[in-house]
């Protein structure tokens, strides 16, 4: 059951960071290459009817969560405390942009909501790709200095926001340092990519144009910075080489990645929209994939050598509760798709200027 419920909580996380991940994407593209009103209105049109909506997947992966590994939510909840306030107001200022926007038809009170919007995404997705980062290469569990735990509790940590070494290898790790930092960076530009994939692919005319003649540059940069973390990732603990070795299946999504990356730069300027989405679509869901089964079991390394690492059966609830878990999860799975099937029927094709949000 323990493999069981990790699968269905991968899925719940990959399919928020691929729905969400074009919100956040398009709040990006809104800050930086929409100049325009209009431009700014198309990219709000693209996300209007789906944005909200979207946000339910993290909800649920959170509820997945609690209910299959409490002991990695109260553990991982509490040491990433700092990061997570944080990417609560995100979600505050991100949605107020959204919907404060149009409310008053002045220049004073759109630009800020407007700037709010788009940093608010840029910083959402910099922040996810951090903590992710973080769950790679792994906290101090226990708080151990010197060989000493600083914490009762074993799998209690506290995470600075950054030390001064800012080495994803020291003693003390922080949230942030030049591993996480890339990691963090990677999902901006991934997600920036993916975002103006979902704008080329639901609105039309002249801006489409011009965020396909800006993809090449954004998958160039990005290149630069999964070759950075990749090498990065080699040398972290988390990887389990042995894995690959035993199953040589699994190496199906790495290759899955690498065809989902390469068709983001092959469809850049293909008329058929939905290629380039799909496989941004592909990278983004074979590549979290790549990571977690390298890690697997383990769902957050211990840098230290005397508290373990959380896996998924040191984690786990009970056999009864997933097993009746479980029924509730797929009555609740069904309801959500049902929802999310619904909205994407009515809003199908191209979006114009009558599915403006505001």
């Amino acid at each position: 059951m323990e493999i069981t419920w990790y699968v269905i909580l991968c899925f719940m996380l990959v399919m928020y960071i691929v729905l969400d991940g074009f919100d956040f994407g398009a709040g990006i593209i809104h800050l930086f290459f929409a100049k325009t009103d209009e431009e700014k209105k198309q990219v709000m049109r693209a996300i209007g009817p789906y944005w909200d909506g979207n946000e339910v997947w993290l909800v649920a992966t959170g509820g997945v969560l609690f209910a299959a590994f409490p002991t990695l939510y109260a553990s991982a909840f509490s040491g990433f405390y700092l990061p997570l306030i944080f990417i609560l107001w995100l979600f505050i200022f991100r949605a107020l942009g959204i919907e404060f926007t149009y409310l008053i038809n002045h220049e004073l009170w759109i630009k800020p909501w407007q700037k709010g919007f788009g940093i608010s995404s840029l910083l959402l997705a910099l922040f996810f790709g951090i903590t992710f980062g973080n769950i790679i290469r792994g906290v101090n569990l226990g708080g151990v200095e010197n060989g000493v735990a600083q914490f009762k509790h074993q799998y209690s940590f506290f995470t600075p926001l950054w030390d001064g070494s800012f080495s994803p290898f020291a003693e003390l790790p922080g949230v942030m340092d030049w591993f996480t930092l890339t990691i963090g960076l990677v999902a901006v530009l991934t997600l920036t990519i993916h975002g103006a994939y979902w704008i080329i692919l639901k609105t039309e005319g002249d801006f489409v144009k011009k965020l396909q003649s800006k993809i090449v540059s954004l998958w160039l940069v990005l290149l630069v910075f999964i070759l950075i973390s990749l090498f990065a990732f080699m040398a972290m603990k988390s990887f389990n080489q042995e894995l690959f070795v035993q199953h040589p299946t699994a190496y199906i999504l790495p290759f899955m990645a690498l065809s989902g990356f390469i068709g983001m730069l092959l469809f850049a300027k293909s008329e058929k929209h939905w290629l380039g989405f799909t496989s941004s679509t592909l990278f983004i869901i074979s590549g979290i994939g790549s990571a977690v089964t390298a890690m697997f079991p383990v769902v957050l390394q211990s840098t230290n050598s005397q508290i373990p690492s959380l896996t998924i059966y040191n984690t786990s609830s009970e056999t009864y509760a997933l097993q009746v878990g479980l029924i509730w999860w797929i009555i609740a799975f069904v309801l959500i798709l049902v929802y999310v099937t619904f909205v994407h029927r009515v809003y199908k094709g191209k979006l114009t200027e009558k599915h403006d949000h505001h």
